[in-house]
């Protein structure tokens, strides 16, 4: 899929300029807030888990094209690390790690991957304080693929996002909920747009009785493209109202829905271009557990935002399930289906076109050894866009085996 040519993107250096001048300051914060925290922590429980994995993949179609390819082969090196600390009000958790990644054959490539994540949770009586964020540089193949089922670019994503929440408890059964949702990515490639996300919400969960819950809140989102000589803008207040349901101690429903009011503003020739519309987002989620196995099925629909610069709705769902075949094997199943329609214009009369993507991933898990683990698994890609004559499809073999060392735990 390509950018109409009317739109006039920044180029690649630029946005390696912004990662690079705003990066650190971003990371010393954080770095900042771990040490603040762990510094107060008293009689705390710390605990370290490393791992390194080792994956080699063959992919038939990487880049889902419909066009003449050949076949890929490539390696990749996870090396990762988990850290927990707790008291009796607080909890902090984070899983530092990184993807070094070959490819070769059709496509020819080198990069890295980088996740620092963190987790933060501070209660009293009534309070619960929370946050979560941290830095996440991955490939947008893989990562924005899954999620929206568009192919953007085999390019670099790196992504900060800041997400504070709290939670007051008002009476035994009725809470205020809030938080703050912030990001910021950027993208190594010319031909994509960084964008920036911020909004917040805001709203009242009631216990109806011991298996019902019910919730409503008020949001506010604000997307807009960031170093980008052609500037987008959009912003999209909503109501959504939400019913979770335990059917028994192993089966939990939730349904939710509500209006979402866009207005969205485009920077043509000199000039502005705003539209109004109204989207209605729903959703429901379904989880069965068992003694050795569990079942769950999805659907979203959401509007979430792209490296194109705009706006795009997906329709999204999905459907899972495992099982403990014995102590050390387990199998599991994930079927994924999405369908992706842009909800804002790029320019006068150029409309995101309609697409399809599905995915299906049976994986085998076999715990060999007491610090070993191996998996094997299998994917299925199959893509089709209305602006494409012809649709795409891959298959894919991965082959892992990670390492475990014992966990450490101490005591502050």
């Amino acid at each position: 899929m390509t950018v109409p040519a009317q739109v006039q993107l920044k180029e690649s250096s630029r946005s390696r300029a912004w990662g690079n001048r705003w990066s650190p300051a971003v990371l010393c914060s954080v770095l900042v807030i771990v040490l603040s925290v762990a510094s107060k922590l008293q009689a705390a429980e710390w605990s370290v888990s490393p791992s390194l994995g080792v994956k080699g993949v063959y992919n038939s179609n990487l880049l889902l094209t419909p066009l003449p390819h050949d076949d890929t082969y490539g390696y990749w090196v996870t090396p990762a690390m988990e850290v927990a600390g707790n008291s009796e009000r607080l909890e902090v958790s984070s899983r530092l790690a990184a993807d070094v990644v070959g490819y070769f054959g059709g496509e020819d490539r080198q990069f890295t991957n980088v996740f620092v994540p963190l987790s933060i949770r501070y209660k009293t009586e009534k309070d619960v304080i929370g946050f979560s964020g941290g830095l996440t540089r991955d490939n947008t193949l893989l990562s924005e693929l899954q999620a929206t089922g568009v192919v953007l670019q085999f390019a670099q994503r790196n992504q900060w996002s800041f997400n504070p929440t709290w939670t007051r408890m008002l009476t035994e059964k009725l809470s205020f909920q809030s938080g703050v949702q912030f990001s910021d990515t950027t993208y190594e490639s010319g031909r994509l747009v960084d964008y920036r996300l911020f909004g917040g919400s805001g709203g009242f969960s009631y216990a109806l009785t011991e298996r019902d819950q019910v919730q409503i809140m008020g949001s506010y989102l604000d997307f807009r493209t960031t170093d980008s000589p052609s500037v987008f803008r959009s912003n999209f207040p909503g109501i959504d109202m939400s019913l979770t349901h335990a059917f028994s101690e192993s089966l939990t429903g939730t349904v939710h829905g509500g209006p979402r009011f866009l207005q969205s503003t485009s920077e043509i020739f000199g000039g502005d271009l705003t539209t109004h519309d109204t989207v209605w987002l729903v959703g429901a989620s379904l989880q069965q557990n068992f003694e050795r196995a569990s079942v769950g099925a999805s659907f979203e629909r959401d509007l979430v935002p792209s490296g194109f610069g705009l706006l795009i709705q997906t329709n999204r769902a999905q459907a899972s399930a495992s099982y403990d075949i014995s102590e050390t094997l387990t199998g599991s199943m994930s079927v994924v289906g999405v369908l992706t329609s842009g909800k804002s214009q790029v320019v006068v009369g150029g409309v995101f076109p309609d697409s399809r993507y599905v995915s299906i991933t049976p994986k085998l898990s076999w715990k060999f050894l007491e610090w070993w683990q191996a998996e094997v698994s299998y994917m299925y890609r199959w893509r089709d866009i209305d602006a494409q004559l012809d649709s795409a499809n891959s298959h894919a073999t991965t082959f892992m085996v990670t390492y475990y060392p014992p966990k450490r735990t101490f005591f502050h």
